[in-house]
């Protein structure tokens, strides 16, 4: 009786604690891409596409600066190992040097002040999770979001396009408290990355290479085929984003419990389930709300028509990524992500002059479709590994 109790509260504690993440996610992402479709109503494509181009520039340089990444903090704060101020500090000292280069090469100090926002904003998620506060993630994700919306709408009709980036900048300001706080509760130590230097480097290139295809395609894009293009790819993206939240969410909580050796079968069954209905919405509902919503950008019906399959195995990606990263078996994860980066590059250069972004939106699917094959064979493969 008292097992099947116990049983019962673990449930609803794990279910409670799903739903609070997803809530955040959901309504967080629901602010954001308020703000982003909204922009979409007011400038030209080729406006929304440089827009972009200036992000994927801060995007790339903090994925750079991420040498400790959410993940890599996720798993060892909930194994209860203090790497963060030493992740906190190597991770900010190579955001500054980033931030001067960017500032030396492309005269953008707002693209500078984006790039600590993401770096601090990295840091902080990373240690909320692994210390499986989730109430607190959410009101930090929530506030950011009302302040993207907020300063954005503000700071546009003040300044134009080119306030944009220093209101999403903004955005993150509070994030320092974070890392302040985590820096008091850690000592800067180099001997604890030492075993484990091996994870954390596999990681961090693993989360660079898998940032990259959402930053330095943006960055390859604009001089092969133009911003007008890339503005149409960009709100396909927002849009992919919104139908792709599912499977974040669902991730964020079972790398956590992963890395705890907490089985979760269940949740994920469920998450597989949902991404093919939401597959389906994407093919058959949305191209026909596009047009109504934004009439500039028609070259974004066909890309979701094809992006939308990407869901399914983006969905397989996550959860066997989450399985791997909990038992610290990071380097088949690089494998993938590098693969999927080679891929969508590849296809971007190859298939974009060729055939615009009906041959960039194939090349997403294909990278993604790629990186669950070989993941998906891993799990299967590897010894003392199951497929839960």
């Amino acid at each position: 009786m008292n097992e099947d109790s116990n049983n019962f509260k673990d449930n609803q504690s794990r279910y409670r604690s799903i739903t609070v993440i997803g809530l955040a996610d959901t309504i967080g992402s629901g602010i954001a891409a308020v703000f982003w479709f909204y922009l979409a109503t007011l400038i030209t494509p080729e406006q929304y596409g440089e827009l972009f181009f200036v992000l994927g520039i801060a995007g790339t340089a903090s994925l750079i600066s991420l040498f400790g990444t959410e993940n890599t903090l996720t798993v060892y704060v909930a194994k209860n190992v203090k790497v963060q101020a030493t992740l906190y500090f190597l991770s900010l000292i190579i955001g500054i040097i980033s931030s001067l280069i960017i500032i030396i090469f492309f005269y953008r100090i707002d693209a500078t002040l984006v790039l600590i926002g993401y770096i601090i904003n990295s840091l902080a998620i990373g240690s909320l999770l692994g210390r499986k506060q989730f109430s607190s993630y959410a009101k930090y994700i929530l506030t950011q979001k009302i302040l993207t919306l907020v300063l954005g709408i503000i700071f546009y009709y003040a300044f134009g396009v080119d306030g944009i980036l220093y209101a999403l900048a903004l955005s993150y300001s509070f994030f320092i408290i974070r890392i302040y706080k985590e820096f008091r509760s850690s000592k800067i130590d180099f001997s604890l990355l030492r075993s484990r230097f091996g994870f954390v480097t596999n990681n961090y290139v693993y989360n660079l290479s898998g940032g990259l295809i959402g930053n330095l395609d943006k960055l390859i894009m604009a001089p092969i085929v133009g911003f007008a293009i890339l503005g149409n790819y960009s709100l396909t993206m927002q849009i992919l984003s919104i139908m792709m939240m599912l499977p974040h969410i669902v991730f964020k909580y079972t790398l956590t419990h992963d890395a705890s050796g907490s089985q979760n079968l269940k949740i994920k069954k469920i998450t597989i389930l949902a991404s093919i209905g939401i597959v389906v919405l994407g093919i058959t509902v949305l191209p026909h709300i596009i047009p109504v919503l934004f009439p500039k950008y028609v070259d974004v019906i066909d890309a979701i028509k094809i992006m939308s399959l990407a869901v399914i195995p983006y969905t397989l990606t996550l959860l066997f990524s989450s399985k791997l990263l909990g038992l610290e078996k990071s380097k088949f994860v690089l494998i993938e992500k590098i693969t999927a980066l080679c891929i969508m590059i590849g296809g971007i250069v190859i298939l974009g002059p060729l055939y615009g972004i009906i041959g960039i939106s194939i090349a997403f699917v294909l990278a993604t479709s790629v990186g669950a094959i070989f993941l998906g064979y891993i799990i299967r493969s590897q010894s003392g590994l199951d497929a839960k």
